[in-house]
Order: structure tokens, then sequence, then C-alpha cells
């Protein structure tokens, strides 16, 4: 069964750092594009940043110049380096990635959500 694990999360001063990580595991054929979303309470969950395999990334303007999304494709696992924090980063963050299992067609899949809170 395909699964997708983060960490990292946590409690950080504003300007200070964090890095989450996502790994993926389980029976895949492969792995494709891979992201990083967040949710806060009453709102819709929003794009922070996503990369594809051969390492092209995109990124919402509210994070651009301060998130730094990477993968390591042998580890099946993507990184978010998030620097200058600010308080309006608070949010529950999400792992997404596009995995072809070994018994059915490519779909996306989510993790469960780290917490982040950006906070003095």
């Amino acid at each position: 069964q395909v699964q997708l694990v983060e960490s990292g999360g946590g409690l950080v001063q504003p300007g200070g750092s964090l890095r989450l990580s996502c790994a993926a595991s389980g029976s895949m054929f492969s792995i494709g594009t891979m992201g990083w979303y967040r949710q806060t309470p009453g709102k819709e969950r929003e794009l922070v940043a996503t990369i594809t395999r051969p390492g092209s990334a995109n990124y919402a303007d509210s994070v651009k110049g301060r998130f730094t999304i990477s993968r390591d494709n042998a580890k099946n696992t993507v990184y978010l380096q998030m620097n200058s924090l600010k308080p309006e980063d608070t949010a529950v963050y999400y792992c997404n990635a596009n995995i072809r299992p070994i018994d059915s067609d490519a779909m996306p899949y989510w993790g469960k959500g780290t917490l982040v809170t950006v906070s003095s």
C-alpha cells in the first residue's frame, strides 16, 4: 500500500527556519511530480511548491525567495526548506505526489499533514 509520511513540523519563532520531509513508501512503479500544500482553518488548501521528477520547481508567490523545494529520487523523498518564516505561514502542511503503484494507474496521494506554527 502506497503512503506518504511527513515529518519536520513544529513551533518556530518568526524569522526562523524549518525543514519538512515527506517519504513515499510501498510498491510503486514511479513517482512523478511531488509537492507541498498548506491549509489553515476555514480556508481552502493552497499550493506552496511543486517539483517535477527532473527537478523543475514551481512556487506560490507568497513563498518565493523564502522556501526551497527539493527531492531525492533514490529515497522517494521530497523536502521543503522554509526560511524567514512569518506568522502567516502557520498552517498544516500536506505532502502530495503523483504515484503509479504496481497494480493500478497513476493517481495523486496525500500525506496526513504536519503542523507548522510560527509564533513568538
